[in-house]
């Protein structure tokens, strides 16, 4: 009887530490000039995407860089990149790209829902989602590395949907 119980409860905590959320395949886009297509693993081949280059330039200023956002924020349980922060990457590519000597850490951070693995697996996947895109836009990969803090070290204290929502980032980090 002992042992139906213990197995009873071994089952519901590994029941309890599943998600649906995968945390392989990041979506990326390659901004280095040549098109390429991705898919998410699907055989039927939804989810493929072309890709377009820009134009890069070395614009930006020391002192504009550093005023510049740094923080890239996440949908809840994902890892996706939104596209109001491409310009962010962007400009940030651009300027590691113009110092060889800059180095970055790419900062992930997740909210405080979800054990301490799954978190710090989550916000590795933010950090190598952006680490991926700065690298597809020519950053070398000597210059950038990814860094997970799970849900150590929140930009915000609370359990609102306004704190969590603060708390779903990658930062960018000049060493």
């Amino acid at each position: 009887m002992n042992r139906l119980i213990w197995a009873a409860a071994i089952a519901a905590l590994l029941s309890a530490c599943g998600s649906a959320v995968k945390l392989d395949n990041v979506p990326v886009e390659d901004k280095s000039g040549t098109s390429v297509s991705q898919t998410d693993g699907r055989a039927d081949g939804v989810g493929q995407r072309a890709v377009t280059g820009v134009a890069l330039d070395n614009a930006n200023s020391s002192a504009a860089m550093m005023a510049t956002n740094r923080t890239v924020y996440f949908d809840l349980d994902s890892f996706a990149i939104r596209p109001e922060f491409q310009a962010i990457i962007e400009n940030h590519a651009k300027f590691i790209k113009a110092d060889k000597s800059k180095k970055v850490a790419i900062e992930g951070h997740t909210d405080e829902r979800g054990g301490r693995e799954y978190n710090l697996a989550l916000g590795q996947k933010r950090a190598e989602a952006v680490r991926r895109a700065m690298g597809l836009l020519g950053v070398a990969e000597g210059q950038i590395e990814a860094v997970s803090f799970g849900k150590e070290k929140p930009a915000v204290l609370g359990s609102t949907e306004a704190a969590m929502e603060k708390n779903r980032r990658a930062e960018i980090s000049y060493r």
